[in-house]
């Protein structure tokens, strides 16, 4: 019986790692030219869907993102290169639509962000262990009555 379960979970993971990742391009989409396709393909897989955020617009069934399938297959038919179409692609809606952004003045900060959160946690951690940082010790006033309270017996409710 064990055997068998052994069996079948590498059947079953076997299955899944040919499955591959799923894609959304619809069979009308896709173009007769193999050549042409894979390039439609290569483009498509670093433009970001506009309505999911975060799946390339290959992954994404969203309308939108068979729009804009269809927008890059159109420009390559024409003869556009794939530079060419990311350009149009970026100027009719803004650099969002690059799954990977530039790195320009523009796009600094997003860029920096994971750096600047690293840097600022890794301070408030040392800070926060550094010895005489925490409350200030008590009054002898104050400790009397913490002792006489500790010694106490607990209530019971």
């Amino acid at each position: 019986m064990t055997r068998r379960r052994t069996l079948g979970a590498v059947a079953l993971m076997a299955a899944l790692l040919a499955a591959g990742p799923s894609r959304a391009v619809e069979p009308d989409e896709v173009l007769p030219d193999a050549g042409l396709e894979a390039r439609a393909r290569d483009v498509s897989s670093g433009l970001r869907c506009l309505v999911c955020q975060n799946q390339s617009i290959d992954d994404s069934a969203a309308p939108l993102a068979r729009d804009l399938r269809l927008i890059v297959r159109e420009h390559l038919k024409a003869g556009d290169t794939d530079a060419e179409i990311r350009a149009y692609l970026v100027q009719r809606y803004g650099d969002f639509v690059l799954l990977k952004p530039p790195f320009e003045r523009a796009t600094l900060l997003l860029w920096a962000t994971p750096a600047l959160v690293v840097v600022f946690g890794g301070m408030a951690l040392w800070r926060r262990r550094r010895p005489g940082t925490g409350a200030a010790p008590l009054d002898p006033d104050e400790q009397a009555r913490v002792d006489a309270l500790m010694a106490e017996p607990p209530t019971r409710r």
